[in-house]
C-alpha cells in the first residue's frame, strides 16, 4: 500500500529524491513511494538491467526519472551521477543512502576482503554519497535518509561485517545531523525488519522457517517495502521538520525479543549452503 493512501499526492511535487541502490528491493520501494507523492526521482546502481526496469516502474507514476550507473564505492562516479541528476530532474532535496551488501559468514571464516567489501559498500558508500551531495542539499536545505539495520545495535551471528558497517552508518548519521544542522540539512536512519520479497530476506533466512519467523515478530507479519517507503516519506516531509539525528526502527518489533531466532535460522542457512 503506497504512501498516497495517507499523504497528499503532491506532497513532494517539485522536489527531487536520489536513491542509491534504487534498482530493487527496499530502495526501489522507497523510490516508488516518493514518485507516487509527486517527486522527481533519480536512482543509481551497478546493474543497468535492474535500473532500467526500475525506471519503467517509477515513470508509471507520471514523474521524471533519472538513471545513472554508478558504484557507491567510486566517489567520482557518484559525483557524475549527482550532476546528471541535477541536470535532468533538478537539485536534490532528499538523499536516500540505501546501497548495501550482505551475506552470512562466520567471523573465523570471513576474509578481510569480504569484511572490507561490505564496509566499503555500506559505510564508505554512504559517506561518498553524503559528501558528494552536500552542495545540492545545502542549496535545497534538504535531508538525508540512511537505510540501517538491527545489526547496528544488537549482535547477530555471522554478521560481524554488517554490524560494523551499519553501526558506523548510524554514528555517521548522528555526526552529520550535529554538524550540518546549521545548514538546514537533516539526517536520520531507518532500520527495517524482515521485508517480504527482498534479497536480504532470501539470503538471511530459511524459507522453511518463515512461519516461525513471523511468530517471533510481535506484530505477527513480515514488513513490506511500502512500510519502509512510508516512513521515509514521513521523515523527509515537513511533518518531521524538527527530527534529525534519529534512528527510526520499523521492524514490527522484531528486535525486541533479541536475535536468538535469527542466529538459529542463519546457522541452518549456512549449513544448507555448505551442503
Amino acid at each position: 500500500m503506497l504512501a498516497t493512501q495517507y499523504f497528499a499526492k503532491d506532497l513532494f511535487k517539485g522536489k527531487t529524491v536520489f536513491v542509491t541502490g534504487g534498482g530493487s528491493g527496499i530502495n526501489l520501494g522507497v523510490a516508488k513511494n516518493f514518485a507516487a507523492l509527486g517527486a522527481n526521482v533519480a536512482i543509481c546502481g551497478r546493474t543497468q538491467e535492474k535500473l532500467d526496469a526500475a525506471a519503467a516502474e517509477l515513470r508509471s507514476f507520471g514523474t521524471e526519472v533519472c538513471v545513472a550507473s554508478a558504484d557507491v564505492r567510486d566517489s567520482a562516479a557518484l559525483e557524475a551521477a549527482f550532476e546528471k541528476s541535477r541536470a535532468e530532474v533538478g537539485a536534490m532535496d532528499v538523499l536516500v543512502c540505501g546501497a548495501a551488501g550482505n551475506f552470512l559468514a562466520p567471523a573465523e571464516k570471513l576474509s578481510p576482503n569480504g569484511f572490507k567489501a561490505v564496509v566499503d559498500i555500506d559505510l564508505l558508500g554512504s559517506f561518498n554519497a553524503t559528501h558528494s551531495a552536500f552542495e545540492q542539499l545545502n542549496e535545497t536545505k534538504g535531508s538525508i535518509l540512511y537505510i540501517s539495520a538491527g545489526m547496528a545495535y544488537m549482535p547477530h551471528a555471522f554478521q560481524v561485517h554488517v554490524g560494523a558497517a551499519k553501526a558506523g552508518i548510524d554514528m555517521m548519521m548522528k555526526n552529520i545531523a550535529l554538524e550540518w544542522g546549521r545548514f538546514g540539512i537533516r539526517a536520520n536512519s531507518i532500520v527495517p525488519g524482515p521485508i517480504e520479497g527482498t534479497e536480504g530476506l532470501k539470503r538471511l533466512s530459511d524459507p522453511a522457517e518463515k512461519a516461525r519467523l513471523i511468530s517471533a515478530v510481535p506484530l505477527r507479519r513480515t514488513g513490506t517495502a511500502d512500510d519502509i517507503g512510508q516512513v521515509a516519506a514521513f521523515l523527509a516531509s515537513p511533518l518531521a521538520s524538527y527530527m534529525t539525528g534519529c534512528v527510526v526502527v520499523c521492524d514490527g518489533g522484531q528486535n525486541l525479543p533479541g536475535s536468538a531466532l535469527f542466529n538459529t535460522t542463519a546457522e541452518q542457512v549456512l549449513r544448507a549452503q555448505q551442503g
